[in-house]
C-alpha cells in the first residue's frame, strides 16, 4: 500500500467518510483510518433522525443542505455500477414533529420563522393538527408544535457505506482495524501518523474520531474540551393499531425522541440521565439498568397505546460532547491539523454538508456551502459558547 496521500482522516464514521467523499470530488485522495470497522462506534449507534429543526441557525443550514443529499441520494452520491447491492442511505420520509417543554412556545415560533427564512419546509401546528397527524398521540399538553412534512430518518450504516464506496471510486482508501498511536509534527506542521499498521504521510490530518477525539487531539498537542456521553436506545414492537408507521418526534416535554423502524418497530431514546466521562470503549450491547423501564414510561405518556407494546431490544452507544453541545469544526494546533468532532449526539443528519464544508475549508481556504466559522474549535478558549437566538434548554442531560 502506498503510504503517502493527500489527506489522512482518523475515524471511519459518517463524518470522516463524508469528508473523504467530498475530497474525492475535489480531486484529492483521502486515507480513512478506522480502529475497528466502518460505522462501528457513534455512527453505528445513531438513531438516524433526519430533520432540520435546531435552535441555532448554522446547524439548521447544515441540516437543510444535508437533506438535499438524503432525499436525492442517487443523483448526488451515485450507486456503485459494479455492485448488485443498492448503495442507498435508506432515507424514509415520515414527517417530523418537534414538541417543546411548556414555556418554550415563543422560542419554537422564533425557530420555525428562522427555518422558513432558510427555505426549510416547516410550519407551526396546534394540538388538533398533531392529533390528525398522529391520532394515537396524547396532545393535552401541546399548545403549538413544529411540523416538517419532508423529514424522517435514514440508515446510518448504509449511509456511511454508500459514502465510502463513492469515495473509493474517486480514489479514497479505507484501512480498518488500524489504530493511530501518534501524530507526526515537524516545524509546526503535521507530516503524518504512526499506526499499528505502519506509518502514513500527508500534509493534512482530520480528527473525526468521535468519542475518542480528545485523545487523538492530544497526539498533536491540542487540548479539546470534548467529553464522552453515553446514550441508550430501545426498540419496541408497536401495537398493530398504530399502523405501519408514525411521525418521527422529538418530545422535549418528556425528554425523549422516537421514530418508526421497519418491521413494526419503534425506536425510543431519552435525553436525560446520560452519563458523562465514561470510557468510549465501554460495553454497549445492553442498555444501562433502569433505562428500559424509564423509556417505557415516557413513550406511554405520549402514546398511551404503547402500553400494549413489547420490548424488542435495547443497547447503548457513546459520542463526544462539547461544553455548548455544538460541534467543533476547523483548524487548530499545528498547520494542517483539523478537527471535525464533538457533534454532541446530533451529528448524523448534518454529515453530508459538514463533509462538503471541511473539504472547501481545506482546498479553498473557507467553506462556501454553509458558513462554519461559528464552530471554530478555538471558541472555547475565548469563552464564546454557541447559543441560539431562540434557545431551548440543553438537550442532553
Amino acid at each position: 500500500m502506498t503510504n503517502t496521500t493527500d489527506v489522512i482522516i482518523i475515524g471511519g464514521g459518517v463524518h470522516g467518510v463524508s469528508t473523504a467523499f467530498h475530497m474525492a470530488q475535489r480531486g484529492l485522495k483521502a486515507l480513512v483510518i478506522e480502529k475497528n470497522t466502518l460505522a462501528s462506534a457513534a455512527t453505528g449507534r445513531s438513531s438516524g433522525l433526519v430533520r432540520m429543526h435546531y435552535d441555532l441557525e448554522p446547524e439548521s443550514r447544515l441540516a437543510w443542505e444535508s437533506f438535499q443529499y438524503f432525499r436525492d441520494w442517487e443523483a448526488r452520491v451515485g450507486l456503485d455500477p459494479s455492485s448488485s447491492l443498492s448503495a442507498d442511505c435508506g432515507f424514509t420520509r415520515t414527517g417530523f414533529i418537534q414538541i417543546v417543554t411548556p414555556g418554550y412556545e415563543d422560542q419554537l415560533r422564533g425557530n420555525v420563522a428562522m427555518h422558513q427564512q432558510i427555505g426549510i419546509p416547516s410550519l407551526l401546528v396546534n394540538a388538533d393538527d398533531v392529533r390528525r397527524l398522529a391520532p394515537f398521540f396524547n396532545v393535552d399538553d401541546i399548545e403549538v408544535a413544529a411540523f416538517e412534512p419532508e423529514s424522517g430518518y435514514a440508515d446510518p450504516g448504509a449511509t456511511t457505506t454508500a459514502l465510502m464506496d463513492a469515495a473509493r471510486r474517486g480514489g479514497a482508501r479505507l484501512v480498518q482495524g488500524c489504530t493511530v498511536t501518534s501524530i507526526q509534527v515537524e516545524s509546526g506542521k503535521v507530516r503524518g501518523v504512526t499506526t499499528s499498521e505502519g506509518n502514513f504521510s500527508a500534509p493534512v490530518i482530520i480528527n473525526a474520531a468521535g468519542p475518542w477525539a480528545a485523545g487523538v487531539a492530544k497526539m498533536a498537542d491540542v487540548e479539546l474540551p470534548i467529553n464522552t456521553w453515553r446514550h441508550d436506545t430501545m426498540f419496541i414492537n408497536r401495537p398493530q393499531e398504530l399502523g405501519p408507521s408514525h411521525p418521527t418526534v422529538i418530545d422535549n416535554a418528556n425528554s425523549m425522541y422516537f421514530r418508526p423502524e421497519t418491521g413494526g418497530l419503534t425506536l425510543v431514546g431519552l435525553e436525560d440521565k446520560n452519563p458523562l466521562g465514561q470510557s468510549p470503549d465501554g460495553y454497549t450491547d445492553r442498555a444501562q439498568p433502569g433505562f428500559v423501564e424509564r423509556a417505557i414510561d415516557r413513550i406511554c405518556l405520549r402514546v398511551p397505546i404503547m402500553e400494549q407494546a413489547s420490548l424488542h431490544s435495547a443497547h447503548g452507544g457513546y459520542d463526544g460532547i462539547t461544553p455548548d453541545q455544538r460541534a467543533t469544526i476547523g483548524q487548530i494546533g499545528p498547520e494542517g491539523f483539523y478537527v471535525q468532532c464533538g457533534f454532541s449526539g446530533t451529528g448524523f443528519k448534518i454529515a453530508p454538508a459538514v463533509g462538503a464544508c471541511v473539504a472547501e475549508l481545506i482546498v479553498d481556504g473557507a467553506a462556501s456551502t454553509v458558513d462554519i466559522t461559528p464552530f471554530d474549535p478555538q471558541r472555547f478558549e475565548r469563552g464564546d459558547l454557541l447559543k441560539g437566538e431562540y434557545a431551548y434548554e440543553d438537550i442532553w442531560r
